[in-house]
């Protein structure tokens, strides 16, 4: 009895939800067993999703941490930060990722993500994780932005060496 409850259990909540997931615009259908991954009305969309909620903006983008992301526009977005993070590994930078989709095929972009290593604060462990169809639908989101693709982030420092102060606006 118990066997056929849980069964029947299993059956109902894995049909809702491949109910629930749109399929078309947003890519292939998702069914039980497949990957997690964001369902938006298109891929670009859900990239937009994840690069919004995920933290992205946080360290790729001037001043939207210190602003409670109030700015910049999102035409700005993702376009590498001047702004330090320093620790024990020394100062990083966020990258222009609009740089990097730019000298990258999505496949490229994929792999970058799937095996991708840097110094901190980047988030590589939840990153690799991701899905490769969320992956790609970062990589159509930073492709469908307006505007240049603005200038290459400062390089990484060592430990113990002093990052110069802020840049002039």
């Amino acid at each position: 009895m118990f066997k056929i409850v849980v069964t029947t259990a299993a059956l109902l909540c894995g049909g809702l939800l491949a109910g629930c997931q749109p399929g078309g615009a947003a890519g292939p259908e998702w069914r039980p067993g497949d990957a997690p991954r964001v369902m938006a009305a298109s891929d670009i969309e859900a990239g937009r999703y994840i690069v919004a909620t995920s933290g992205c903006n946080d360290c790729h983008t001037p001043l939207y941490a210190r602003t409670g992301g109030a700015q910049p526009a999102e035409a700005e977005w993702l376009k590498g930060s001047p702004e330090p993070h320093t620790g024990p590994w020394g100062t990083s930078y966020g990258k222009n990722l609009r740089l990097t989709v730019a000298e990258n095929t999505e496949d490229q972009w994929v792999q970058l993500l799937t095996t991708g290593s840097s110094m901190p604060p980047m988030p590589w462990p939840s990153v690799r994780n991701m899905s490769d169809y969320d992956k790609r639908a970062i990589y159509r989101y930073i492709k469908s932005l307006p505007g240049d693709r603005g200038q290459p982030a400062p390089a990484p420092l060592p430990p113990g060496v002093t990052p110069p102060g802020p840049p002039a606006r």
